[in-house]
């Protein structure tokens, strides 16, 4: 499979496994190295530079496949650690939320060997903005997507479309996509590859809880809900009853100092890791309805490949 993507990574395969909080691991990313896509380990949640190092170093131990090191970006010190993930050499430097420019102005005075740039977006007004900025690739998230999806409500469909119309760099579509199909919808709309999160938690070498990896495969298409929107950085969760206890907080307009412990990290590990969702919340897309098994990542990126073949093969003999 030849696109853009994989020409400019040498992998085999146009798949990127996101950011993931706390999930996107060694064991993970490497996984997904050795399948043909681009692994990632995340920084945020991490910690420390110490801590970065000794995954990728970990990483490093089980592929030679390329991979990324994602920054989600927030309130919290990224520079110790970007500093630390430039000196590791990435093949990627992932960046989600707020403002790219710092990182993207770093990694383009870095003296050594820089990593290509990706930037996630959810407007076309932002996917302009990290072009001009340098980024090599922006990554267009729908609202069908899982974790923080930006304040814009646009679909997946007509967002990576546009955003395809309006840039040259080339384009990853995410949100919603989990199988082939959506890998054939995402080229035929002219994506050079596509990103998903939801559907590699729900894979044997995910480190997320077996109950948060059960929720997903149950999920219907109605089993997620947006949180956060009072705060202005709305993110889609799988629903339980602590998604509606912040659910109801931020309707009834509680204070954001009232919404920030049940929404903390502390809670994130409770439901992802720990395997207690009715105390936390578990990050999750609408695609999440189509997840029905819990393969290895080997496995379901055959499977993503054989089906997104044999749906082009489908549109070639309908259109003849």
């Amino acid at each position: 499979m030849k696109t853009r993507l994989t020409e400019l990574l040498g992998i085999r395969r146009p798949v990127v496994q996101g950011g993931l909080a706390y999930l996107a691991r060694a064991e993970l990313a490497a996984a997904v190295g050795e399948a043909g896509g681009l692994g990632q380990v995340t920084a945020a949640t991490l910690r420390t530079p110490g801590a970065l190092r000794e995954e990728v170093a970990r990483l490093r131990r089980m592929t030679r496949a390329p991979f990324g090191i994602n920054f989600a970006l927030g309130h919290w010190d990224f520079e110790p650690m970007l500093e630390a993930a430039l000196e590791l050499e990435p093949d990627v430097i992932s960046i989600t939320g707020g403002n790219p420019e710092p990182v993207l102005r770093r990694v383009q005075s870095w003296p050594g060997r820089r990593p290509r740039t990706f930037v996630l977006v959810s407007s076309v007004r932002q996917a302009k903005k990290a072009e001009a900025l340098g980024a090599d690739v922006v990554v267009a998230v729908g609202a069908e997507g899982g974790g923080h999806i930006g304040r814009d409500d646009t679909g997946t469909l007509v967002l990576v479309r546009e955003v395809v119309d309006a840039v040259q760099v080339p384009v990853v579509a995410s949100g919603g996509i989990v199988d082939g199909r959506g890998l054939a919808a995402a080229l035929a709309l002219g994506a050079d590859g596509i990103e998903m999160g939801t559907r590699f938690v729900a894979t044997r070498e995910s480190p997320a809880h077996p109950a948060y990896k059960q929720a997903l495969v149950e999920a219907g298409e109605a089993a997620t809900a947006l949180i956060e929107v009072s705060l202005g950085r709305p993110g889609r969760a799988l629903k339980s009853p602590w998604v509606e206890r912040i659910r109801e907080a931020e309707a009834a307009g509680a204070p954001a100092e009232e919404i920030l412990p049940l929404v903390s990290g502390e809670r994130n590990v409770r439901a992802a890791l720990e395997g207690v969702l009715e105390e936390g919340f578990a990050w999750a897309g609408q695609g999440s309805a189509l997840i029905h098994d819990i393969p290895g990542v080997a496995e379901l990126l055959d499977r993503i490949e054989a089906e997104a073949r044999e749906a082009a093969g489908r549109l070639r003999l309908l259109l003849d």
